[in-house]
């Protein structure tokens, strides 16, 4: 639909933005060094989609006829592209999938509903007519959220709210605004901006990614310790229902029974379809500066956040990368071409020669990202204070220059995956969230249990970790994993890995996901993380609430 943007079929982002590793001299040695895999220059600009084997469309003619005549005509599609643009998400595992025309069950329709009206009259012919309807924002999911049961045999639609996109009030007395489900993050920030203000929910997928869906994913962006997360963000919201809309007010705090907002946040359409939210807003900040700190060690990092966690701070976000993950970061740095990009290479050069002096062992740094916002009174201060915390705990302070190399880059690390799936590698991720007091454990574990899964499936393995959120009692943890998949037999290699890492988090303490949902992928570790009861809960939930089991049956709990 011309209308509404989408990603490419077959990957992740637009087509022609790719993830280049022939700037970055240190990359493929790098990956040789990891996982034993010799890289050679990317081949596949596109995927042509004559190649794709789509599984003919089972919609009627009478259940063509009642969308269009909800939506119009030009707003119902069976062409079989769309269908598969909006078949899957965006997880390793689904993209690997769509490349190897694994496809289950394909959506037989996409509707673009173009109001609040219409979504509501596409659920009511959903339950008239038995169909499934699937809510698809941009499509960024990687907890296969989005994909319908294998085996599902009624009609599927998939109901994009791209064409719901616009900023409709800001409340600028309140700092609030009522804002359509279906807007992207960019078109969002730009109609905030325009005004001054800015949401601050940067989540990595925030390009490709809506805010209805972020809240029906229960999402955490980059900045999310000043902002918060999505939940602390959202203070009002429309949820439509073939029986009615249900209509939270904006309000600052309530005390009426079990929070609706709350039972909302993170349903994942099995509820309903989110059509509006009013969200917390905040003015442009004056200034906005990411600074570099290099610790010796990932314990002296960890703890020194804590410390700024405890001296209550106020920061944007404060980010670590572990050992490995800070090896990686150094090695996607591109070679210097300018003669300030060549003075600053010789410059870390000679800081890495000194700290080794320093008795430092310069494999076990890990590199840390501050952010800091607000006025440039405020800016110096903070930056002050956290520097004097960060140099107790050993820290070298690197300054502004990689902070702002971060900022630009931040929304670029999805584009790897398509990269290394082209290699025959698989690159993915599983995060989590736990108390400080047992964060060391959870890293740990995650470590223990990918290496003896690498073990078991006889290859060599590469894990690494950054902590990304934190919190007054604890942090989360979002761990990137790679190997060398074997052609025959690519899911129950990744099923060994991914497995392997979740049940660690789950025993060692942590939660099974800090902020990608539930979907289908997280799905088996529900009762060990919410207790047997609490599914029990979430069942009658789902049963009372959609009986007929039309609204994207099967996720979070089956």
């Amino acid at each position: 639909m011309a209308h509404v943007k989408h990603q490419k079929w077959w990957g992740w982002g637009e087509e022609g933005v790719f993830f280049d590793y022939q700037n970055k001299p240190a990359f493929a040695p790098f990956v040789k060094n990891a996982i034993g895999v010799s890289l050679r220059p990317r081949e596949r600009d596109t995927v042509d989609f004559a190649t794709a084997r789509v599984p003919a469309s089972t919609v009627s003619e009478d259940v063509l006829t009642v969308l269009r005549g909800i939506s119009g005509a030009e707003h119902v599609s069976v062409d079989d592209e769309l269908r598969i643009v909006h078949w899957a998400g965006k997880s390793v595992l689904e993209l690997m999938q769509t490349l190897r025309n694994d496809f289950a069950r394909v959506p037989d329709a996409v509707v673009y509903p173009g109001s609040e009206d219409e979504v509501t009259a596409i659920l009511t012919a959903a339950v008239e007519h038995d169909l499934v309807v699937i809510p698809f924002g941009g499509g960024s999911s990687i907890s296969r959220s989005l994909q319908a049961e294998a085996d599902e045999t009624r009609c599927i639609v998939s109901v994009d709210m791209g064409r719901l996109n616009k900023v409709l009030e800001i409340d600028e007395t309140s700092g609030l605004a009522t804002i359509q489900a279906g807007v992207l993050g960019p078109d969002m920030e730009e109609q905030l901006n325009a005004r001054g203000w800015t949401l601050g929910h940067f989540p990595d997928s925030f390009a490709h990614s809506t805010l209805g869906g972020w809240a029906a994913t229960r999402s955490s962006g980059m900045q999310s310790d000043k902002y918060g997360d999505i939940a602390d963000i959202v203070r009002g919201l429309r949820m439509v229902r073939p029986s009615g809309t249900v209509v939270l007010r904006s309000l600052p705090s309530t005390s009426t029974g079990p929070s609706l907002r709350e039972m909302i946040i993170g349903s994942e359409g099995r509820l309903g379809i989110i059509t509006e939210l009013t969200v917390q807003v905040h003015r442009l900040p004056q200034e906005h500066e990411v600074i570099a700190y290099m610790f010796p060690t990932w314990q002296q990092a960890l703890t020194a956040v804590r410390q700024y966690t405890e001296a209550e701070i106020p920061l944007t976000f404060a980010r670590v990368s572990d050992a490995h993950e800070t090896a990686f970061s150094l090695a996607t740095q591109k070679a210097a071409t300018s003669v300030k990009g060549k003075l600053a290479a010789k410059g870390q050069d000679a800081l890495w020669a000194v700290m080794r002096k320093r008795g430092w062992d310069t494999d076990a740094m890990c590199i840390s990202y501050v952010c800091f916002e607000g006025t440039p009174k405020d800016v110096a201060e903070r930056k002050k204070t956290v520097a004097k915390i960060a140099k107790a705990q050993g820290a070298v302070v690197l300054g502004s220059g990689p902070g702002a190399l971060y900022d630009q880059k931040k929304f670029d690390t999805p584009h790897l995956r398509d990269f290394l799936l082209e290699q025959n590698t698989v690159g993915d991720v599983s995060e989590t969230a736990a108390p400080w007091s047992r964060l060391t454990t959870v890293h740990k574990a995650a470590y223990d249990a990918a290496q003896r899964a690498y073990e078991r499936i006889g290859k060599t393995g590469w894990i690494m970790s950054h902590m990304s959120h934190s919190y007054h009692s604890g942090a989360c943890l979002y761990f990137t994993f790679a190997y060398v998949f074997d052609d025959e037999k690519p899911y129950e290699e990744y099923e060994i890995v991914k497995s392997a890492i979740q049940q660690s988090f789950v025993d060692s303490g942590a939660t099974l996901s800090h902020h990608h949902g539930v979907g289908v992928e997280h799905q088996p570790w529900m009762e060990q993380d919410v207790s047997p009861e609490g599914v029990a809960l979430m069942k009658g939930l789902f049963h009372a609430a959609d009986p007929g089991t039309n609204f994207n049956p099967g996720k979070i709990v089956s």
